[in-house]
């Protein structure tokens, strides 16, 4: 069996969490797009992780992989492998393989997502700052410094001198020593290939045997560079199909796509978001979820459940699950409300229309519910959640048109429900 994990909305949706868990019973997990601008929190027990780059799996001491769709920045990977030490956590090439590939980050493109976001000026598109943009700009330009490259010194010096020269304008005012990490990378190169496989022969080896293998998205479909709410999106395609090109994977049957999906909205940086709450229920949501950015520690916008924007994701990622996360937040409140459709100069929408000139004229239209106003964390069967929590899961499954299969209801791996006790029996 092969699952998909992917984010509905924004990002932030608690997709490490689930990824966690499910890669209990898998043979490989596998990340297939972005870098290290995402972050997925995990806690178990008493212990709190936070990564950026390795597959959530990796807690679970599975074999994980970072597919060729990943822009890789290697001293963040070092530094992450560093900091899992410190856990108990030892990471070699027996549990993490890497695609021999991959594009990797240099600093040029840390200082280049920079220089960009000063010319946008108030026009900022709330960017890391990690030098994402910049790196898959390079790769789709064929300038591009891969993994593989770090085994010849030559063509490392010569390729670095190429990607200098071609920015050579927009960073000729700046200090960066180009020898320097030149050095850097090829002092890590060894270490750095020791991890470096043909992934998608591996995987493909895998699918042939029918091994479980969980492929595992960073932020959110509607951060997609071409189905998301362009321009303020991230730099790589966030949905489904993805999977297949970002690591070469070419299973098709017997794969499930789980939509993680929180049972409100949060969405970090600039960009539309139709049911954001300026008032204090969103700011209730914000300190509730503790809705802060991983990587960023931006806080989180919030806002309600949009029906609209889950059906759209829904049908461009194939979903055939979705995972309800951080239910507990809703907990306090005694009027909980839907988005159910848009309007927008009189004109009613049951999509999210891509014109950007319409994002800010959105108005959402709502469906009021009663709130449960009892406690729903922790709890991990779905008997005992209130008749008027179950009540809302089930409004949402009308609107969705989908069945709702796992509910998360606080951040422990334990607190977590699998509706039918069917999902995981693998």
């Amino acid at each position: 069996m092969f699952y998909t994990i992917v984010g509905t909305q924004w990002g932030d949706e608690g997709k490490g969490k689930i990824v966690d868990w499910i890669s209990s019973k898998a043979d490989l997990i596998v990340r297939y797009q972005g870098g290290n601008n995402a972050g997925h929190t995990i806690k178990v027990e008493d212990k709190v992780y936070k990564l950026n780059l390795l597959p959530s799996g990796i807690i679970n001491n599975k074999k994980c992989a970072i597919g060729n769709g990943v822009v890789l920045d290697p001293w963040a990977l070092i530094n992450e492998i560093d900091n899992l030490k410190k856990y108990g956590i030892n990471i070699g090439n027996d549990n993490l393989y890497i695609a021999d590939n991959i594009c990797l980050i240099l600093p040029v493109h840390k200082l280049l997502d920079e220089l960009n976001e000063k010319e946008r000026g108030i026009n900022t598109l709330g960017t890391t700052k990690k030098g994402i943009g910049p790196a898959y700009e390079d790769k789709v330009g064929r300038r591009a410094i891969r993994i593989c490259d770090l085994k010849y010194p030559s063509l490392l010096k010569q390729k670095i001198d190429n990607l200098h020269n071609y920015h050579r304008e927009k960073i000729s005012n700046y200090n960066l020593s180009l020898n320097d990490y030149y050095k850097d990378l090829l002092s890590m190169a060894d270490y750095l290939n020791s991890f470096s496989v043909p992934l998608w022969k591996i995987i493909n080896e895998m699918g042939k045997n029918n091994d479980t293998i969980v492929f595992e998205g960073a932020q959110g479909s509607m951060l997609d560079i071409d189905f998301g709410t362009y321009p303020y999106v991230t730099s790589s395609n966030t949905i489904s199909g993805q999977v297949f090109s970002g690591t070469g994977f070419s299973y098709r049957n017997n794969h499930k796509i789980l939509g993680i999906t929180k049972a409100y909205t949060t969405r970090v940086g600039s960009g539309p978001f139709p049911t954001e709450l300026h008032d204090n229920i969103g700011i209730y949501l914000g300190e509730k979820g503790q809705e802060f950015g991983t990587v960023t520690k931006r806080k989180r916008r919030c806002g309600w459940f949009d029906a609209i924007l889950l059906r759209q994701s829904i049908m461009l990622n194939g979903i055939t699950d979705i995972v309800l996360t951080k239910l507990d937040v809703l907990d306090e409140l005694s009027e909980i409300k839907i988005c159910v459709g848009y309007e927008i100069d009189g004109k009613k929408y049951d999509y999210l229309p891509n014109e950007e000139f319409l994002y800010d004229k959105i108005q959402p239209i709502y469906k009021s519910i009663n709130g449960w106003q009892t406690t729903t964390a922790g709890i991990n069967k779905f008997r005992d959640l209130p008749e008027k929590a179950i009540n809302y899961i089930r409004i949402l499954e009308e609107l969705l048109e989908i069945k709702i299969s796992i509910v998360s209801t606080g951040p422990d791996r334990k607190e977590t429900i699998d509706v039918n006790g069917t999902l995981l029996n693998i």
